[in-house]
């Protein structure tokens, strides 16, 4: 393995060709580098743009604070101001660093629901993406803590444990959210989420678990995987329609990089469709007015940007003690720094959002089959993340709507790929959704005002009590709503004759050779769920893919070689 890191990539002069190469190390990135380099005949050239992850706030897991909003681990990319946010631009966050987001986000370990993934096999025509079919896939990578069942596995690189810490806030909004018809689960991840409960996580001993660590790190000591970080790749280049390599700059030096097989861009769903745009495949017209040749005119490129609205409720309380308070003053800081020091537990490996709930926004709909909120729920409040907590009890209840109708895009303005792409979520853009979120809001009241959370006198301080009409809920959504860091579909996948479609149902990009798009940018509909461990997955069936089609394609020489052979002999 060599990794040249951030420095002295000038001095080496890496031009070389390999089987693979693999742009962006984020969590679909690093599981490819792994399982392809399982093959010690194959040699694999992985690109990150990043740095190590070798910053200590990685780790910790409250340490997220300290890297969302840091240019060290994060791309500090902002959205478009948006009408549906009452013009708001928000923050962006994605890891800038091995590992990608998994080593800057909320280590929450979640599938989404079996619907999900039965729908993607319906949009492709291919039934190995169906929720029967990827249950296995999930189940190889895991190590859950609760042992080998029907839904879980252990073994895997992905570490899957419970948190290490409670709070009687939590417990309280359980047993509410109970009262109000939710009920109880110990497993989000069986296909069905319907629930409140405590999230799983990606931790290992109270410790963050990224993708880094989990399938990177085994593969760090074979000989076939080349690392470079700091290496930016510019674009993917073409000699006709198959790909063969891509170029990166690396100390302001530019590089091209060979690639004997496949080029896989796992750049995540804001970065691969730059690269796919600045390489010449996307809208053929966009892509002109740029003075860019079009090598592949695909329309689908940076469309179908899907998102998870998180709408965030904040309730004083009195009578129950939350973070606010207990880290208020230097001793309460200390006692949370020991009992991390000591035992990895305790506020400090809290994920960003402990408890978690998957309802039905309108019980009464008769449409809504299935749960279509997910709530994130904090034992501490504050006006906006980066600011302080407020210095009162209080709980956050965040709800998203897992499955939005709006959709946005991502596109280049400009042919420097240092440049950050337009980023326009379109949040909140049609009636249904924004009928949903005002109905999400109407339920998050019902909670707290249930008798287990309204012995604590919550009063509601944001968004306020003071909206209270569908068109007042609506405002109040796009005054509180902010992203939850789940952004896919700018490289959807579907069938070869859907205008729509960016890659086939194997991740092949449509219309050209030796390029595939492998991160949660294929995705036609975004998980119900967090969205960290289905983009493993993905990586892990392409894994499989591209090794089959290594094989096929050997075979297919060896078949050829012998037809020639034969034909000589009779010659």
């Amino acid at each position: 393995m060599s990794d040249t890191g951030s420095t002295h990539a000038a001095a080496r002069r890496l031009e070389g060709e390999f089987d693979y190469i693999i742009v962006g190390a984020g969590t679909a990135g690093c599981v490819l580098a792994n399982r392809l380099t399982e093959d010690p005949d194959v040699s694999v050239l992985l690109l990150e743009a990043g740095g190590k992850d070798d910053y200590h706030w990685i780790h910790v897991p409250v340490g997220y604070l300290y890297c969302i909003g840091n240019p060290r681990t994060d791309w500090l990319y902002k959205t478009q101001p948006e009408a549906g946010l009452n013009g708001r631009a928000l923050s962006y966050p994605r890891g800038r660093v091995l590992g990608g987001s998994s080593s800057i986000n909320g280590m929450i370990y979640m599938r989404g629901q079996r619907e999900d993934y039965d729908e993607w096999a319906r949009v492709t025509h291919d039934a190995s993406w169906s929720w029967d079919a990827v249950l296995p896939v999930f189940k190889r990578s895991e190590d859950h803590h609760a042992g080998a069942s029907e839904s879980h596995g252990v073994g895997g690189p992905w570490r899957v444990e419970k948190q290490r810490l409670k709070w009687k806030i939590l417990e309280e909004f359980s047993k509410a959210a109970q009262e109000s018809g939710i009920p109880a689960t110990d497993d989000f991840n069986r296909g069905d989420n319907t629930g409140v409960g405590y999230f799983d996580v990606n931790q290992k001993r109270g410790i963050r678990w990224n993708a880094s660590k989990a399938f990177l790190r085994p593969a760090l000591k074979r000989p076939n995987l080349t690392i470079i970080t700091g290496a930016h790749t510019q674009r993917v280049v073409f000699e006709g329609r198959r790909c063969i390599g891509v170029e990166y700059r690396g100390d302001n030096v530019d590089y091209l990089a060979r690639a004997r097989g496949e080029v896989i861009l796992s750049a995540g769903a804001v970065n691969s469709p730059q690269l796919l745009e600045l390489s010449g495949i996307g809208n053929g017209a966009r892509l002109q007015k740029l003075g860019i040749d079009v090598v592949k005119d695909l329309r689908g490129v940076g469309e179908n940007l899907q998102d998870h609205l998180q709408l965030r409720m904040a309730y004083k309380v009195d009578g129950v003690r939350t973070l606010n308070t207990a880290s208020a003053h230097w001793w309460g800081k200390l006692m949370i720094g020991v009992q991390y020091a000591l035992l990895q537990s305790g506020p400090m490996s809290m994920s960003p959002s402990q408890l978690g709930a998957f309802a039905k926004s309108d019980p009464d709909d008769r449409s809504l089959t299935r749960p279509d909120l997910e709530y994130h729920v904090q034992p501490l409040s504050l006006d906006r993340f980066g600011e302080p907590l407020h210095r009162f009890n209080a709980f956050t209840a965040s709800v998203c709507q897992l499955r939005p109708t709006s959709r946005g895009s991502i596109h280049i303005e400009s042919t420097d790929a240092s440049a950050p792409p337009l980023i326009a979520p379109n949040y909140l853009s049609t009636d249904y959704d924004r009928h949903v979120a005002a109905n999400a809001l109407r339920l998050t009241r019902r909670i707290a005002a249930a008798p287990s959370l309204a012995r604590y006198r919550p009063q509601e301080i944001l968004p306020g009590i003071q909206y209270q009409t569908e068109e007042e809920l609506q405002q109040a959504a796009g005054a509180v709503g902010t992203t939850i860091f789940h952004p896919v579909g700018t490289c959807r996948m579907g069938t070869l004759d859907d205008p729509a479609a960016v890659v086939d149902n194997r991740l092949r990009v449509i219309g050209v050779d030796g390029l595939r798009v492998v991160d949660a940018s294929v995705m036609p509909n975004i998980t119900s769920g967090n969205t960290n461990s289905p983009t493993l997955m993905i990586a892990e069936r392409a894994s499989d893919m591209i090794r089959e089609d290594r094989r096929a394609r050997a075979n297919a020489s060896v078949a050829e070689q012998s037809r020639v052979t034969a034909s000589m002999s009779a010659v």
